[in-house]
């Protein structure tokens, strides 16, 4: 499990993803996703190895969610052509497991923690991205969850941004939707320096 860190995933991300803003994506659904992998590491009483392992895996999951993505964008490639290759090189099942159920029309069913949370965060991330640049400071400091429900309602703001996935990837987890938006939030302002927000 060691030769499967956050440092290869961040390498791989990097060789196949030349956008900026793609690669600041995958960064802010690890910050999300890698503290709700605290939050159940925490919840199973996890120390040492066993905690280290659980927190590696959601957060390689999370980098490499959309690594094939600016190379394949199109539904009938993404996420499979990134996760043949993911399998290619060995990252272990439950991370590529996780990454074909983020794609809803992959069929691919979402039965662990690990893929709920990445389903659940990764159209949130992007949305709470933009809810912060459209802020005078830039930053996800000065995000708050009622801006974010309100905006999510403007359908013309951030149209790219599935709301229902949103909506649904908090109910699958049995997250009040306030909750899931607050938790986020605050994982990425632990972030912000790294997310440039």
């Amino acid at each position: 499990m060691t030769n499967f860190g956050r440092e290869q995933a961040l390498s791989l991300l990097w060789e196949w993803t030349a956008s900026e803003s793609l690669r600041k994506h995958a960064l802010a659904v690890e910050a999300c996703v890698a503290a709700y992998g605290e939050a159940q590491a925490d919840r199973l009483g996890l120390a040492g190895e066993e905690r280290e392992a659980l927190l590696n895996l959601y957060s390689t999951t999370a980098l490499l969610h959309d690594f094939d993505y600016e190379r394949h964008p199109s539904r009938e490639e993404h996420p499979f052509v990134g996760v043949r290759e993911l399998e290619r090189q060995g990252w272990p099942a439950e991370l590529r497991t996780a990454i074909l159920g983020h794609a809803e029309y992959s069929g691919t069913p979402r039965v662990t923690h690990l893929d709920k949370v990445l389903f659940a965060c990764d159209e949130l991330a992007g949305f709470l991205t933009a809810c912060a640049l459209v802020k005078p400071t830039k930053a996800i400091a000065d995000v708050e969850v009622a801006s974010v429900k309100k905006k999510m309602k403007d359908k013309a703001f951030a149209k790219g941004v599935n709301r229902q996935d949103v909506i649904q990837g908090a109910a699958e987890l049995g997250v009040e939707l306030d909750a899931h938006i607050a938790f986020c939030i605050e994982a990425m302002r632990r972030r912000s320096a790294e997310l440039g927000l």
